[in-house]
């Protein structure tokens, strides 16, 4: 249950001002059919998150664990910093226009799976699987703490994303994967220790 809810709050956190969650805002504000968006987000994050979940375990198989160790908490560390730059929402407006003959499913699907590749919630599910070794409940918590974040901005749209104090959630997140990072070193070296 631990693994479930990290995962969720690593992402829900991770998730608000992301790319991912002003491309659900463009999407409810372009298509306004709130129902088929959340369905295929749901679709695109699943596929996305379980393809990287079992990336992250299968990493853990081949890599020795004392590399994995430094990995996973200098990406950790990575993230937090990454956690600091704010997204661009020009780079999602233009995808919008290109996807848009394939319907609200077909460009949400496209849209939310590409804009995923790469992105730092992404990264983060590879992580949390190789830390937890656990793909599905990884895959659940951060589909969930996913749909969390973008669940309101395609129903509220702007209205909520103006109240939030961005920058602030971004430094908790930060501080939330360097906390992390900055154990899974720790916890290591003591098991060594003792």
């Amino acid at each position: 249950m631990l693994t479930f809810l990290f995962s969720l709050g690593a992402v829900f956190i991770s998730e608000i001002g992301d790319k991912t969650q002003l491309l659900a805002l463009l999407l409810a504000a372009r298509f306004r059919k709130p129902i088929p968006i959340l369905i295929a987000i749901l679709a695109a994050t699943t596929l996305n998150h379980g393809l990287s979940a079992v990336l992250g375990q299968w990493l853990t198989q081949v890599i020795p664990q004392d590399v994995m160790i430094w990995i996973l908490a200098l990406g950790f560390i990575a993230m937090a910093a990454w956690m600091l730059i704010p997204d661009s929402i020009e780079e999602e407006s233009d995808g919008i226009a290109k996807w848009q003959h394939l319907g609200v499913f077909g460009a949400t699907f496209i849209l939310f799976f590409l804009a995923e590749i790469g992105d730092k919630t992404q990264i983060a599910t590879v992580a949390l699987a190789a830390q937890f070794h656990s793909v599905i409940l990884v895959m659940l918590g951060t589909t969930v703490g996913m749909m969390l974040a973008d669940g309101p901005a395609v129903f509220i749209g702007n209205k909520l994303a103006d109240r939030l104090p961005i920058a602030l959630i971004h430094k908790f997140g930060a501080f939330i994967f360097l906390a992390v990072g900055v154990v899974t070193l720790a916890q290591h070296y003591w098991s060594a220790i003792f």
